[in-house]
């Protein structure tokens, strides 16, 4: 005879609460047993097939950062990220790093996880911030990740406000690509051009430095 089990006991082996369950059973998502007493039961074999099913979602872990001096904040990104998939009861199937600019696309890290997903090896990627993964075009990513059936979670959501000093590094990344190909990457043009902005940057960081005090 199959093994019931008090609502409780389903709970705690699924990891949700007594009102998520009571949805599911509304929603006919997982089949209930009345006992003579007119109590409700769960029937194990309900509960092992979510357990199954979650089983056998394979994650990646992906994180980044800009530069070697920044290494710390990327094992907390993992260890954050390996947390969360744990609780999920996602399968980590691998975790990916790359020391590197959001604004390049030759990352060894992102070219792996390319392949991961061209390859259906994987159904979620994790990451800490939107901009870990890229710094622009991250719909378009979105977009070709589903249409090979892998889903992007995102933590935390967009990068803190605090968190500056990255984004003007790639601002001026791109504003020195820019120039270099309308003036000439050797153009003195360019190098007045890029020495300008710094300075700007540098003078408004000033001034908010300044307000902030």
């Amino acid at each position: 005879m199959e093994r019931l089990l008090r609502p409780k006991e389903a709970c705690q082996l699924l990891g949700i609460s007594y009102s998520t369950l009571l949805r599911w059973v509304r929603e006919g998502k997982i089949r209930v047993v009345t006992t003579e007493g007119g109590k409700y039961r769960i029937p194990y074999s309900e509960v092992k097939k979510y357990l199954e099913k979650r089983e056998e979602i394979r994650a990646v872990i992906y994180a980044r950062v800009s530069s070697t001096d920044q290494k710390e904040d990327l094992e907390r990104q993992i260890n954050y990220l390996t947390n969360y998939a744990t609780a999920k009861g996602y399968k980590v199937v691998e975790v990916l790093k790359d020391i590197a600019s959001g604004l390049n696309t030759q990352r060894k890290g992102l070219l792996r996880l390319f392949k991961l997903v061209e390859g259906r090896s994987i159904d979620v990627v994790l990451i800490t911030y939107k901009d870990r993964l890229t710094r622009f075009g991250f719909e378009y990513l979105e977009e070709f990740f589903s249409t090979m059936g892998v889903k992007i979670e995102i933590v935390f959501g967009e990068e803190p406000k605090d968190a500056t000093q990255e984004l003007v590094e790639d601002l001026i990344s791109i504003i020195t690509s820019f120039a270099g190909k309308i003036y000439g990457m050797r153009s003195h043009k360019k190098t007045i051009l890029v020495q300008g902005v710094k300075k700007l940057i540098g003078e408004l960081s000033g001034e908010d430095s300044e307000v902030k005090s």
